[in-house]
């Protein structure tokens, strides 16, 4: 059965409460329920994680990378400063997309610049808990 790895960086524990005006209502348990939903109706399995931490971020991409497996990742505020996760993709050969939930070039200077995308499949960012499904319909046309 093939795997999705969703993985989510700092402070992504927080949706629904945090800046709502930005970051919408939704928690991150909807986005792993709706996430959830569509992968059944296409038999896929979804490892869904997120952690305040960078290490365990870069413990998991190595992890899903080195097994092969697509990510669909929001590093939070790591996309912007994690050097370690940009190795950590490109030295796993991990296939990664990178998510925002906002369209983090319509915000603040420092959010524009990003260590990921440079090693990512793609980008997506803007469309709320949308993006994270519009992730998933990438990876899964490309399986």
């Amino acid at each position: 059965m093939t795997v999705v790895h969703v993985l989510n960086g700092p402070n992504l524990n927080l949706l629904g409460k945090r800046e709502p005006v930005i970051y919408g209502s939704a928690t991150l348990d909807d986005v792993r329920a709706m996430l959830e939903e569509r992968c059944a109706a296409r038999g896929v399995s979804l490892v869904f994680r997120q952690s305040n931490h960078e290490g365990d971020l870069v413990t998991w991409v190595q992890e899903a990378g080195q097994s092969g497996a697509p990510i669909i990742l929001n590093a939070g505020a790591l996309t912007h400063t994690s050097i370690a996760l940009y190795d950590a993709i490109k030295g796993a050969n991990a296939s990664v997309i990178e998510v925002h939930l906002s369209n983090v070039h319509a915000r603040e200077s420092f959010r524009h610049h990003s260590y990921i995308s440079p090693v990512a499949r793609g980008v997506i960012a803007g469309f709320g808990p949308t993006s994270y499904l519009l992730a998933l319909e990438a990876v899964l046309e490309n399986i």
